[in-house]
Formats: structure tokens, C-alpha cells, sequence
């Protein structure tokens, strides 16, 4: 082809994609389409409810309705996804944890040396404006995503009364959990300004919505990449129901860690078995899409909270504990979350306190059952497959309950509702409660995966480049190597910082 509609195609405006886009379009020479499956908001007086109120998670109005399987012997569950522009970066919780220097470093040492923390810090930097330390060693001052800390006069009760009980039990204070050596209990840094979730669709594709060279295309799937002799040349969309074809330079998918190893499937991407099952010619026969699937799992006691104290109105989440699990070798890898407010069938309030393993080594997969554009891959994540995993919760349930003993929590909450003391008293009952109730901390990666050429398990290189075809990067949480030890959202906008970079260079020349 000698002429092409655009310069870029970017597919998912998410936490990678709409910060690839914006990186991109900042060249006034290169014209970007940026497609998004979801509904397209063009400013905050447009912005629904859901998405601007970050107290709580959107669940519902901005969903892709996926289910998932935590464990062998759970039943099957709801697995929230952002469906819109700012993708799950504008329905989340808002939490800006990087992870720890090692979680880079090792990806590094497994064949991709651009990803070592050294290399990654000055995209974490170049994103961020951090309201409270501003511009150091470690942090950004000029980024788009703003970042700060509540105050402890913007506690709700019960999350004060969690650091307090932290405190009351010996555990470290924190001073910023973004410190590559900080550990122990403080408030989250999170990306939020008030009440209002400053989603990549507000901080990225908000500045850059009036650039003449960007086309922003709301409501449109992508049934598949485009290929001519090896090489991507644009994908194919359906818009209200009808089909077309796009063209372009180069193809981004940022479509996340679930629909971008679907996209790649439905393009002739992935392993053989699947390819033929599904009647797919095969493009390119790439074992690892849709394989080595990683979370945190989490799990942790129920409690109810005096009068007073839990109401829904309140953020849901404004403190952590990070430590490091007893015996493990892994700094920082737990968490202990506590949760304003938890819903339960009846409509009954309650609080939380989840532990997350985020070091984590199991591992999961997705199934694809058609190759229909409305197909939803199955979610199959066998948390707790490794038994370090396991071993890691329940010390964090210990600890946990630890925590919701003491006098702290005991002056906001009047007990625990679940686990029961049988089921802690008696592992032959406590084993099976933690497999059959774990859950994800909603945080999928790796089904993509970077790696060099001779790594079969590898999908794409270290600039996101998919392993033996031109054209076709990735700029998601799917191609992570490990799960880092962190919310995945400011990773991942770390990961569009860079593809973005690169992308611009390659068709800026």
C-alpha cells in the first residue's frame, strides 16, 4: 500500500492506549486514530456520575460483562472492565503504586533490559505531577496524572482506625509508598482530585482532544488486525453494525490484558490448537497469547462496623499496609487493604480488610470458545496453584486478624463476621474457605507477554513489537513478564509513556 488513512491506529484508549495516542499525536506530522469499544465523554460536563465519583468503582454502566473463575472450587464471578474511553483507568479506585524496583529489574533479567527500574523510572516520573513531594530523584513534578495522599484529617473512621492499629501492633509508618525502600502503613498515593478519578481520558486525551492531527472513534469494535505479506497495514471495525476496513502505518492494541490476546486470536495470532479450532487461518503461531494469565488474589475477614461508621458516600479506599510476607524472600509483596464499605446480598453495610498477595506466582489462562467479534474469552485464573501464593494469604488472613483485634478497630467495628472462629481454628475447614472465597484484585497481566525471539512463551519483544510480524505492537497490561507488586494502572501508563515514545520516533523519521 503507498497510501494509508493514518500514520497509527491505536486500539483501546485505556490506561495504555489513550496515553500512547496523546504521546504520539504531540507530533503534528502523524495522524492518529485512537478506537475505542466504548461510549467517548469529551469533557467533565459530559462525564456520568460513575465515572467522575471515585469513592466508589463503576461496575455496571461502563462494563464488557465478563465472568470469572477464581479458583477450581469457586463459583464463577464478575470480573469488572472499564468499556469507555480512560478504559478501567476511569472506573477504578485510583490507586498510583509503581511496584518495587526488583518487580523491573527482573523482567530485565528475563531477556528484555529496556524494562530494568533504571529504565522505567523516567516514564514513572514524566507521568506523574506529585502534589506532595513534587520534583525529586524519584518523583515528577509536570506530569499529566496528578498524585497525592490524604491527610489525616480526610480519613474516614475506619481507615484511620487501620493505621492506628497498625501502629498499636508495631508495623513501620510509611512515608510514601512509592519510595523504592519504603515499607510498612500509610495512605495510598492515588490519582484523584477530590472526589473526581483523573482517568487517561481526562488527563491525557483531554489536553490533546483539539489537535487536528487526532481522531478520537468512540463505539467501534475491532473484529481484527489487517495484514499484507507479514506485515499489519490497518484493522478491520465495526461501527453501528457495519464493517469496514482502516488503514495505517502501524497498529497499537491496547485493548487490555483480556480482549488484546481476543483481538490477536481473531487476527491469526496465537496458538496453533486454538487457531484451528476456532477455523482461523493462522497469520503467525505464537503459543504464549492468552497463556501465563496473572493477579493478586486476595481474601480477608468481614466486618461489621458500629453505628455510624460504614456509609457508602465515603472512598472506599484510602490506606494500605505493605510488608513483606514471613518468610519470603520478596520485599513488599502483601498488602492489607482495608475497605470502607462492602455490599453483600441484603444490602447489608459492612467493612473489609483484604489481604492481596502481590508478589504472586500462579498462574491462569483465557479460553477462547468463538471467534465471533462478540465472543468473550473465559477467565480462568487459578489463583493459589502455587502453593507460595497460598502460603502468602494466609499469613496475611493472620495478620489481618490481627488487625481487626486490636483497640483501634474494635472502637469502629463490633466483630468479624466471616471467617467464623470454627473456620480458624480448624485448617481442615480453613483451607478449603480460602480456596472456594479468594478473589481478584482486578489487576490481569501477562497474556502477551515480552521476550526475546527464542523464548516460546514470549509474544513480543522488548519495544512491544509482536515476535515475527512488522507493524503490530502491544501497549497493555498484557504484555507484562510478572505481575508487578502494585495496582497495575500506573504501570501500565508507564508502559504507554514508553510505546508511545518509541511509536513517535519510528514514524516521525
Amino acid at each position: 500500500m503507498t497510501s494509508f488513512d493514518y500514520d497509527l491506529i491505536v486500539v483501546g484508549a485505556g490506561a495504555g492506549g489513550a496515553v500512547v495516542a496523546a504521546r504520539v499525536s504531540e507530533d503534528p506530522n502523524i495522524r492518529v486514530l485512537l478506537i475505542e469499544s466504548g461510549p467517548d465523554y469529551p469533557n467533565l460536563e459530559a462525564l456520568p456520575e460513575d465515572l467522575q465519583n471515585v469513592n466508589h468503582s463503576s461496575f455496571f454502566d461502563h462494563d464488557w460483562a465478563l465472568r470469572y473463575q477464581p479458583t477450581t472450587t469457586s463459583r464463577v464471578s464478575a470480573f469488572p472492565r472499564g468499556r469507555v474511553t480512560g478504559g478501567s483507568s476511569a472506573v477504578n479506585t485510583a490507586i498510583a503504586l509503581r511496584g518495587v524496583p526488583s518487580d523491573y529489574d527482573e523482567w530485565a533479567s528475563l531477556g528484555n533490559p529496556l524494562w530494568s527500574w533504571e529504565k522505567v523510572l523516567p516514564a514513572f516520573k514524566r507521568l506523574e505531577t506529585d502534589l506532595d513531594f513534587g520534583e525529586t530523584a524519584i518523583h515528577g513534578g509536570s506530569g499529566p496524572l496528578p498524585i497525592r495522599r490524604h491527610t489525616r484529617d480526610e480519613l474516614v473512621p475506619y481507615q484511620a482506625a487501620f493505621l492506628d492499629a497498625c501502629a498499636e501492633l508495631g508495623y513501620q509508618q510509611c512515608l510514601d509508598h512509592n519510595d523504592p525502600v519504603d515499607t510498612g502503613y500509610a495512605p495510598h498515593p492515588m490519582n484523584k482530585r477530590g472526589t473526581l478519578r483523573i482517568s487517561t481520558a481526562i488527563a491525557y486525551l483531554g489536553p490533546a482532544r483539539d489537535r487536528p492531527n487526532l481522531t478520537i472513534r468512540a463505539d467501534t469494535d475491532v473484529r481484527r488486525v489487517v495484514f499484507q505479506n507479514g506485515e499489519a497495514t490497518g484493522v478491520e471495525v465495526r461501527t453501528a453494525g457495519v464493517i469496514e476496513s482502516i488503514s495505517a502505518r502501524q497498529v497499537v492494541l491496547a485493548c487490555g490484558a483480556i480482549h488484546s490476546p481476543a483481538v490477536l486470536v481473531r487476527s491469526g495470532i496465537g496458538p496453533r490448537d486454538v487457531l484451528d479450532r476456532l477455523g482461523i487461518g493462522a497469520v503467525r503461531e505464537l503459543s504464549g497469547v492468552g497463556q501465563h494469565m496473572q493477579d493478586h488474589p486476595a481474601i480477608g475477614p468481614t466486618l461489621v462496623p458500629k453505628p455510624g461508621i460504614a456509609d457508602f458516600n465515603q472512598p472506599v479506599i484510602q490506606t494500605t499496609l505493605r510488608y513483606t510476607a514471613t518468610g519470603s524472600d520478596d520485599f513488599n509483596d502483601m498488602q492489607l487493604e482495608p475497605l470502607s464499605f462492602m455490599h453483600y446480598q441484603g444490602g447489608t453495610l459492612l467493612m473489609g480488610l483484604a489481604a492481596c498477595v502481590f508478589k504472586s506466582y500462579s498462574y491462569g489462562c483465557l479460553e477462547f470458545e468463538s471467534a465471533d467479534i462478540d465472543a468473550k474469552p473465559r477467565l480462568l485464573m487459578d489463583y493459589l496453584s502455587d502453593e507460595r501464593d497460598y502460603i502468602k494469604l494466609v499469613d496475611g488472613l493472620r495478620r489481618a486478624m490481627e488487625i481487626c483485634a486490636t483497640k483501634a478497630v474494635a472502637a469502629v467495628s463490633d466483630g468479624v463476621r466471616r471467617p467464623t472462629d470454627a473456620e480458624l481454628a480448624d485448617p481442615a475447614l480453613l483451607a478449603p474457605w480460602i480456596r472456594r472465597n479468594s478473589a481478584t484484585g482486578a489487576h490481569p497481566s501477562c497474556t502477551a507477554r515480552m521476550g526475546p525471539a527464542d523464548d516460546e512463551t514470549a509474544v513480543v519483544d522488548e519495544r512491544g513489537m509482536v515476535h515475527g510480524l512488522r507493524g503490530l505492537r502491544i501497549a497493555d497490561a498484557s504484555i507484562m513478564v510478572r505481575v508487578p507488586s502494585a495496582n497495575t494502572n500506573i504501570p501500565t501508563i508507564m508502559i504507554g509513556e514508553r510505546m508511545g515514545a518509541w511509536a513517535r520516533e519510528e514514524l516521525g523519521t
